[in-house]
């Protein structure tokens, strides 16, 4: 959901933001200008993370949340008709509606509200570059043979051999480079009526050592950072940071290729253009020498105080890069976890078969994954929703009351519980109710309740011990697995009802056959199938649909589920429905 990944991003880049400046502040004098600008390319970094899809960032489940707008329940309910082994409508799907804070409508709007800001950020910068075309098209060879040598040995000395443009234009009053592919040096018209040969000398190598750091393609990973963050204005701050520092750097390299005596003419250069010129702007697709007064009077500062970088300085400064390197990565499973909204299952996919279902799925969106126990093997309908976790509903009964059972809340022998007198929408659940009653009943008080005496704690343990989907409990004892926090995929259905069948969680033989006595359905041609529905309705919309269970024949035993997803009219009945029909043309069942 955009929503989260806003949330995410703007989170990211602001505290990314905040430390890198508190680093530059904290250790100015054991950071060389250099890796002071180096610091931001981390900031880029940063903010590349919430974009990564999700799989490749993906560090386990360890962050989770649901928004729940109230623990209220409000009523509705689907059913359909069949017939049952111990109840004559074990398809009869028992709901209640829950209510939750829909951010779809908020989702929405931030969405559009990110693009269009998105799309006036490319006009903008469309409307730089054309300027810059506008530029291209008015520069003049320099004529001048004494300029061209010295710009040739500017590029000697700096060892760049590759061919650059250098002309002058009307169109500008400062120096300035750009062009990734073809690269141009433009000084304005007539600049050798007013600047020295030194000057000229300082201002090329300048522009020379923005284009030996490769800082024209920075330039337009600014641009495209600055499109995508428009909306938060920390990062603004830091991108004109970052030119200033950048400036500096620059500086900084030029004088190290100057004698001593050269540091205050070329400091005189800068300001030389402050008192003649003022600053173009293009965004951020060319490097100036100008810059803001404040800017200006910054760079001049670092240029009085130049000395020459010692090793240790050099020293400090990679040690504190790499420790805010380390701190950026540390940031990589925060993101995961935070980003992970569509929680999925990681499945090696060994052994199965992928098979096209979808006429059994009309009007929704579904999957459907059974495992042949004898063949050892899984056939799957819809990869993609096979392994997407989503609320398990009612099919988590069969777990709730086996995890009653263990704890000794309730035996097989002994498993009333009192009605609470509360009114609810269906006469089955308003009366005193036993495991066998609130199973074939569907009834979400009992299990509450049941849940409340086993405690949230021995609950966790025992969904860590069984791995039942993401193991989140965040939505609270009463609901989280009804749309809520708990989630478990349509695989890992399978997976743990076929550990549950086989009782490889080592639980008593006792509990795992009273439940596995209680989920029984139907029997027929000497085929027993058992299973259990769920539906999950949110603010009165039935919206997720399930059927778990398995067939028990002679041959072989079969374990499957069923999850359907619409934005209305999906329930377990219907999940039931398909399942059925699927296996009856199978030959299974």
């Amino acid at each position: 959901m955009f929503f989260t990944h806003f949330v995410v991003s703007f989170i990211v880049s602001s505290i990314t933001v905040a430390i890198i400046m508190l680093i530059r502040k904290v250790f100015q004098n054991q950071l060389s200008a250099k890796w002071q600008y180096n610091l931001w390319f981390l900031l880029l970094i940063a903010l590349t993370l919430p974009f990564i899809p999700n799989h490749l960032l993906n560090f386990g489940n360890y962050f989770s949340w649901d928004i729940h707008q109230s623990n209220e329940s409000s009523h509705s309910a689907a059913s359909t008709g069949d017939h049952a082994l111990k109840d004559q409508n074990w398809m009869q799907d028992f709901t209640v509606s829950v209510n939750r804070f829909d951010l779809t409508f908020l989702n929405e709007i931030l969405a559009g509200i990110w693009i269009i800001g998105m799309f006036v950020m490319t006009v903008l910068t469309i409307h730089a570059w054309l300027k810059l075309k506008r530029i291209k098209g008015t520069i003049s060879s320099i004529k001048n043979k004494e300029i061209l040598v010295l710009f040739e040995q500017c590029k000697q000395r700096l060892n760049i051999s590759r061919h650059l443009i250098i002309g002058e234009s009307p169109l500008i009053n400062s120096p300035m480079t750009f062009g990734l592919f073809k690269t141009y040096v433009v000084l304005p018209r007539h600049f050798e009526e007013w600047l020295s040969m030194d000057d000229i000398k300082y201002i090329l190598l300048h522009e020379l050592n923005h284009y030996k750091y490769k800082d024209i393609a920075t330039n337009y990973l600014i641009v495209f950072y600055q499109i995508l963050y428009w909306f938060n204005p920390f990062v603004w701050v830091a991108f004109r940071e970052m030119r200033l520092d950048r400036e500096i750097a620059c500086d900084i390299a030029v004088l190290n290729s100057l004698n001593k005596h050269c540091y205050a003419e070329y400091g005189d250069t800068i300001i030389n253009f402050v008192d003649r010129s003022s600053r173009t702007r293009y965004f951020t697709l060319v490097n100036q020498l100008n810059g803001s007064k404040e800017q200006i009077k910054r760079r001049i500062e670092s240029i009085a105080s130049f000395t020459t970088e010692s090793k240790l300085l050099k020293l400090k400064s990679i040690v504190i890069f790499m420790l805010l390197g380390v701190f950026v990565a540390s940031q990589v499973p925060v993101i995961s976890a935070m980003a992970y909204e569509d929680n999925r299952h990681d499945f090696e996919g060994e052994r199965t078969v992928y098979e096209d279902l979808s006429k059994y799925f009309s009007g929704y969106e579904g999957s459907f994954v059974l495992y042949d126990l004898q063949a050892d093997q899984y056939h799957i309908y819809n990869e993609n929703k096979s392994t997407l976790r989503v609320s398990p509903n009612s099919t988590y009964k069969i777990y709730s009351a086996l995890f009653a059972l263990e704890s000794n809340v309730i035996t097989s022998e002994s498993s009333t519980l009192k009605w609470n007198g509360e009114q609810y929408p269906y006469d089955s659940w308003n009366r005193d109710q036993n495991l066998s009653t609130a199973i074939s009943y569907s009834v979400n008080w009992y299990f509450q309740e049941l849940d409340k005496r086993v405690h949230k704690d021995t609950i966790q343990a025992y969904l860590k011990q069984i791995d039942y989907g993401n193991h989140d409990l965040s939505g609270g004892i009463s609901e989280y697995w009804m749309e809520s926090s708990l989630k478990i995929s349509p695989i890992e259905q399978v997976q743990t009802l076929k550990a549950f069948y086989t009782n490889e969680f080592g639980f008593k033989d006792k509990n795992v056959q009273s439940v596995k006595e209680m989920i029984k359905l139907e029997e027929k041609d000497d085929a027993m199938l058992s299973g259990k529905t769920g539906t999950g309705s949110v603010n009165g919309k039935n919206i997720n649909g399930w059927f778990i269970g398995y067939v028990e024949s002679k041959k072989d035993t079969y374990f499957f589920a069923t999850n359907i997803q619409n934005e209305n009219n999906t329930n377990g009945s219907k999940a039931a429905d398909i399942t059925k029909s699927i296996l009856r043309d199978k030959g299974i069942y």
